[in-house]
């Protein structure tokens, strides 16, 4: 026999599970004196629940296999909501495990009693309070399972204190075979072929793993050999760039952009991305980007996007495309910081195998044009569009991929939605170079604002858009929070620090001032 907690984590590593990132409060203190007993698992603490369902999204997109959330009640799960959004428009496979209140308690509606299915439904694709203490462990493998199916959405379990607390028979459910990708069926990919052969002007638009390695290489045979063009989604998952990949930019962000690049399209294929949309509605603007009737689908979000890739290649005859040639690329050696400059400047000192997690537009863009000359790297980008998701992802990276060098490129205002994930880092001595763009400003808001052709110096929206009077000091911030820190005013300042932090052997944060 043993407790509700125990059962609950010995199913859990049974699993695969092995990492819980924790924020745990009153109804979750059985569990975490059980993880003291599962030394399989490894438990992280964030000092805000956003970071540990970041750093869950983050672990899941590298590791490609869920890592568990431990929330406390309706508030703190709350609290992890956006980046649980984000992970939603993922598909990254996460197990929220949120503890409440003892099930006879409920009814007297104590304080933090709240509706936590409610909150929990819009970014899980599957929810469930356990009923009783013996269904702790099959309602455990249940929500594993569920997160591991493709398309793979977050599942949420909710667990009454009691229940945790209850002695139940040490049973651990065997695991089942680890779900695989749907493949795409021969005929649709037969009907993408013939639609391929007949269209004047082809755009593929790639998502999912179509943005692997194979999945690239299977698209390049097929652009060499129709004269298509490729994009990825404006905001991918994660993809692989460099080390002689072939360079498949990003779907502008802003609508007119991204009409204007896929007007001339008769077809355009969608190889695990979902039809183009604007982010936001815009008068005069369709939502809808792509040509009317011009979209078909090879493979959804969640299928064998680069298995189909392959297989329309051979369909359409396509050879293997050659690797791309790299030329190496000229950083610049003076000069002040630009959004180019630092773009160019880490691209041509990225290590081999680093992941970059991308977060803000500032610097973002510059960097992924330079970085497809750059080492061979993995990319992740805010999907879901959820600010606060680039410090927390960039943690969960890192445990996802311990041999591997993490960067966090990231923007001065989504940072401070999560900052206390540098404390993480701090603790966990991760491997991780965070970059912030000190712009000092919400650089997209002021563009939105252009765009709909308000000034820029009036009294509110200067007020609202400026990160100024205090300005936000990221050295001392991050000092305070245990990570070393500088400041790099120029190309040569930010060269000779981005050496050293790459060097060094934890966490290190630059303060770019643009």
């Amino acid at each position: 026999m043993t407790t509700g907690a125990r059962v609950l984590l010995d199913t859990a590593a049974a699993h695969g599970i092995d990492v819980c990132f924790a924020n745990p409060g009153t109804t979750e203190m059985p569990i975490v004196e059980a993880l003291d007993a599962v030394p399989a698992i490894r438990p992280v603490l964030g000092l805000f629940e956003g970071v540990c369902t970041g750093a869950a999204d983050g672990f899941a997109r590298i590791a490609g296999r869920p890592a568990s959330t431990l929330l406390h009640l309706g508030p703190g799960f709350a609290n992890g909501i956006a980046n649980l959004h984000n992970a939603r428009r993922a598909h990254s496979p996460v197990l929220n495990v949120v503890g409440d209140h003892a099930s006879w308690h409920l009814a007297y509606d104590a304080p933090l009693t709240s509706d936590i299915h409610s909150l929990a439904r819009p970014v899980s694709g599957w929810v469930a309070t356990c009923a009783a203490a013996d269904r702790l462990a099959a309602d455990t493998a249940a929500a594993i399972h569920a997160t591991s199916t493709f398309p793979r959405l977050p599942a949420t379990l909710v667990v009454p204190l009691d229940h945790q607390q209850a002695t139940v028979p040490a049973r651990v459910p065997a695991p089942g075979p680890v779900p695989t990708r749907p493949r795409v069926g021969g005929d649709v990919v037969e009907e993408c072929a013939k639609a391929l052969r007949a269209a004047r002007t082809t755009v593929l638009l790639l998502g999912d793993d179509a943005l692997t390695e194979r999945g690239q290489r299977a698209a390049a045979a097929i652009l060499a050999a129709t004269g298509a063009t490729a994009f990825s989604e404006t905001f991918p998952a994660v993809a692989e760039r460099g080390g002689g990949l072939p360079d498949v930019d990003r779907l502008p962000y802003f609508p007119e952009v991204a009409q204007k690049a896929l007007a001339e399209a008769d077809l355009v294929l969608l190889v695990g991305a979902r039809e183009p949309v604007s982010y936001f509605g815009y008068a005069g603007i369709p939502a809808l980007l792509a040509p009317p009737g011009s979209v078909r689908t090879l493979a959804r979000p969640g299928e064998d996007g680069a298995g189909a890739l392959a297989d329309l290649a051979e369909a359409l005859g396509a050879p293997p495309a050659r690797a791309a040639t790299v030329d190496p690329i000229t950083a610049p050696q003076s000069g002040e910081l630009t959004p180019q400059t630092v773009g160019a400047v880490l691209a041509a000192h990225l290590p081999d195998g680093a992941i970059v997690s991308v977060e803000g537009g500032t610097c973002g863009y510059p960097f992924f044009t330079a970085s497809a000359r750059a080492a061979r790297h993995t990319t992740i980008t805010n999907t879901g569009g959820a600010i606060g998701q680039g410090l927390p992802v960039a943690v969960g990276a890192a445990i996802a991929a311990p041999g591997r060098r993490v960067i966090a490129l990231q923007s001065d205002g989504s940072a401070q939605y999560t900052i206390q994930a540098l404390w993480t880092m701090a603790r966990e001595q991760l491997p991780i170079t965070v970059l912030v763009a000190a712009n000092q400003r919400y650089g997209v808001l002021q563009a939105e604002l252009g765009r709909i052709g308000a000034p820029l110096d009036g009294p509110a929206t200067r007020s609202l858009t400026a990160l100024t009077e205090p300005s936000i000091g990221f050295v001392e911030l991050a000092t305070g929070y245990g990570v070393p820190a500088v400041r790099a005013a120029s190309v040569p300042d930010l060269t000779a620090e981005l050496g050293r932090a790459l060097a060094a052997g934890g966490p290190a944060l630059i303060e770019m001032a643009l």
